[in-house]
């Protein structure tokens, strides 16, 4: 239990702390949300786990697949949110990113890549 909780307290504390120097600096707060830490720390959670290769090398596999669909919401937000205010573009942006997925698994499926 102490386990998860240690989980816990480091990954909400990543987020916190990004959110704090997001703040301060749109660009070193953006540069630092757009690394990959969640990946790279729940990769980490996997090995430490000792969960198989198999099972964490396939997590890096499909997380690479599952963020070219989420891009255009990085477009998409700052030209809704001046038009329609905050919740309607972040539901807007969640709707064309469920669209996004959908249409980009239908397209990779074609070259044998199952994301569903």
């Amino acid at each position: 239990m102490a386990w998860i909780i240690t989980k816990y307290l480091i990954t909400a504390g990543m987020v916190v702390l990004i959110s704090e120097i997001a703040k301060r600096s749109d660009k070193l707060g953006g540069f630092i949300a757009a690394l990959p830490l969640v990946t790279v720390l729940t990769l980490v959670w996997l090995y430490v786990e000792n969960q198989s290769t198999e099972k964490i090398a396939n997590h890096a596999y499909y997380t690479f697949w599952y963020v070219i669909p989420t891009l255009p919401m990085f477009l998409l937000f700052p030209y809704l949110l001046p038009k329609m205010g905050f919740w309607l573009t972040l539901g807007a942006c969640i709707a064309a990113t469920i669209l996004s997925f959908g249409v980009f698994a239908i397209v990779v499926k074609q070259f044998g890549i199952d994301l569903l």
